[in-house]
């Protein structure tokens, strides 16, 4: 029997706050957490702008010996697992730990500590490479430390699908516990792209934003005329993802229901989409249909919306190929205007703002929206948060490679 996915707990770090409070204040206002980045060489960069996390103080959760051993996008999650944690109220004492689960997502896992090595390598030899750099390079080390810190001990893997990561992790982990596998799983994703090499690659793809490198908080503009790339950004979120009947006895505070996903394959290049996204179209239509909810049901999509030129026109008409008449009702926004593109971990960080849009009843705006491009021709929630009535929402994700992925949330009935 198909048990049902309830979210009984989230947690966030990312350019516009480290938690779920202070992120979603912030965007509810439409303000941008980009900015100029400050520690690297940006010589020769035509990009030089990022979604940038401020304030953040590892220290409040864990040692300093327990830092070192650790690197930025396995620190994210540990910051947003423990918020995760504490908000869903488990009592791990109580629990049967072979039937708790955890599924993250991360598309580049520790490429900070890849280049930092590989220097030391190169200038003093394969004797002096950190012993530490295998553990934290791996993208598998953050359901691995996750696991380790709250005696999780049933599923556990990590999953890398580029900018659909966190989101394919959300699917697995939903349809582990719709299918009896476990009774909670934790999932999301991180991710910790903002150096030399990682900027310096998307830079070498010309897939960046660069000109409003003296105003980055107007450089990330999905469905604008003017857009001209995507802006790279860190961040993390992770969910606790519950067996309704396990948290009905225990008493657990709901914030919404998974219902359907759907996972796709475009087949079609390593950085374009498809012709009218139709691989994620397909996505889309896969997580409606496994919802059993009807397409005029759905009120908001979380645009995937990365401000290059290919996907959001080709987002758009998946949009309208799918939904016809009703893609003029919808309400479309695409987060990444105020924190930029966290990349593997973009699916998941929407997803809090999908939950939250759901539970408040406002829907985050797409900021920077001045000119309206005729090829994206739908709603956009422009520059202010709107009040509306979701009952449920689409988060799209799409990555390098042809990767789709969508989750449909909804509201807790």
């Amino acid at each position: 029997m198909e048990k049902r996915v309830m979210i009984t707990g989230m947690g966030t770090i990312n350019p516009l706050g480290n938690d779920v409070k202070t992120f979603w204040n912030n965007l509810t206002q439409g303000k941008s957490g980009i900015k100029k980045i400050k520690r690297l060489d940006l010589t020769d960069m035509k990009s030089i702008v990022a979604g940038v996390i401020t304030g953040f103080s590892p220290e409040d959760i864990l040692s300093k010996k327990e830092i070192k051993r650790n690197t930025d996008f396995i620190l994210y999650a540990l910051w947003a697992a423990e918020q995760a944690m504490k908000d869903s109220g488990l009592d791990i004492e109580k629990e049967n730990p072979n039937r708790l689960g955890i599924i993250t997502g991360s598309g580049i896992g520790g490429i900070k500590d890849i280049e930092e090595q590989h220097t030391i390598l190169l200038a003093k030899g394969p004797l002096r490479i950190s012993p530490f750099l295998i553990v934290k390079m791996i993208a598998d080390m953050v359901p691995g430390k996750l696991s380790m810190k709250y005696g999780f001990k049933g599923t556990n893997y990590s999953i890398a699908s580029a900018c659909a990561s966190s989101t394919h992790a959300m699917i697995e982990a939903f349809h582990n516990i719709k299918f009896g596998v476990a009774d909670i799983v934790m999932t999301g994703g991180s991710e910790a792209p903002i150096t030399p090499i990682g900027l310096g690659g998307f830079n070498a793809l010309n897939a960046l934003s660069k000109q409003y490198n003296d105003e980055p908080e107007k450089s990330s503009r999905p469905f604008e005329k003017n857009r001209d790339g995507f802006v790279v950004a860190e961040g993390a979120a992770i969910f606790i993802f519950e067996e309704y009947e396990h948290a009905k006895k225990r008493g657990a505070h709901i914030y919404a229901e998974v219902m359907g996903a759907g996972s796709t394959a475009d087949a079609f290049h390593e950085t374009a989409p498809a012709p009218r996204a139709e691989g994620g179209r397909r996505a889309m239509e896969e997580a409606v249909r496994e919802s059993k909810i009807s397409l005029e049901d759905i009120g908001y999509i979380n645009a995937h919306g990365t401000a290059t030129r290919l996907n959001d026109k080709n987002e758009t008409e998946a949009i309208k190929d799918m939904f016809g008449d009703h893609a003029k009702k919808l309400a479309i926004s695409s987060i990444k205007s105020m924190i930029g593109h966290t990349l593997g971990a973009s699916g998941a960080v929407a997803s809090v703002a999908s939950i939250m849009a759901i539970n408040t009843g406002i829907i985050p705006p797409t900021i920077n929206y001045d000119e309206p491009d005729p090829e994206c021709d739908l709603y956009y929630v422009p520059n202010k948060a709107i009040e509306r009535k979701v009952d449920y929402t689409l988060t799209n994700s799409f990555g390098f490679g042809g990767h789709n992925g969508v989750l449909l949330i909804g509201k807790f009935r």
